[in-house]
């Protein structure tokens, strides 16, 4: 049971965007898509979205690479559909 985390959690984890620090928190991440593919981001962080985030229970992730920057599109992500975070599986 340690291996997992509650999805409330999880999306309060992926809202921090700075670290104590000062420095942009990352995360990794596996989630389905519409279709059904399973995707796998090892670093990644959280984006804005042109849609109410809220009312369609979505977030906006988008790969980085190791120094930060954004690699490819922002996935927009159900939150019922994500399956890992930071190696823990979510659950509800």
């Amino acid at each position: 049971m340690s291996n997992t985390i509650k999805r409330s959690a999880a999306l309060r984890q992926m809202e921090i965007r700075e670290t104590s620090q000062g420095k942009p928190n990352y995360f990794s991440i596996q989630f389905y898509k519409k279709d059904g593919e399973l995707v796998s981001l090892l670093r990644a962080k959280v984006t804005g979205l042109r849609a109410d985030m809220t009312a369609n229970r979505l977030r906006g992730i988008q790969a980085v690479d190791e120094s930060g920057n954004p690699v490819g599109h922002i996935y927009s992500v159900s939150i019922d559909n994500i399956r890992t975070l930071n190696n823990q599986q979510v659950v509800i």
